[in-house]
């Protein structure tokens, strides 16, 4: 069992950003990471990161504070999480990952919106 959690909201959105250019099959395959600040520092307010973009078309960016990254997409999602380490703001355009673990819902998300 892993004890250690990832709470770096830097190291959330590397991690996050690994995860989407890793996809290759079916539309999350289209999805790319656009304009990435590998050095950001992160800001309480939120720090830019890199914007998500699918067949080219940005569908959101990713901003990082000492302890989150945030997606914030351009239309709002349907997208509801049951995970304490994800929380969804704004009326499903703001999703927050709060560990490493939670990348995998904002990879969830981002399918989503690729539907929508």
């Amino acid at each position: 069992m892993v004890e250690d959690r990832i709470t770096d909201g830097k190291r959330i959105g590397q991690l996050f950003a690994s995860e989407l250019t890793g996809l290759e099959r079916g539309p999350l395959g289209a999805v790319s990471v656009e304009d990435a600040e590998p050095d950001v520092e992160p800001t309480p307010a939120g720090a830019f990161a890199f914007r998500v973009a699918a067949d080219g078309q940005a569908i959101g960016t990713v901003t990082v504070t000492e302890t989150t990254a945030r997606l914030e997409l351009d239309e709002p999602t349907d997208f509801e999480s049951e995970r304490d380490d994800v929380t969804v703001e704004e009326s499903g355009t703001v999703v927050v990952a709060h560990s490493g673990a939670a990348v995998k819902t904002l990879v969830d998300v981002v399918a989503e919106a690729l539907r929508t």
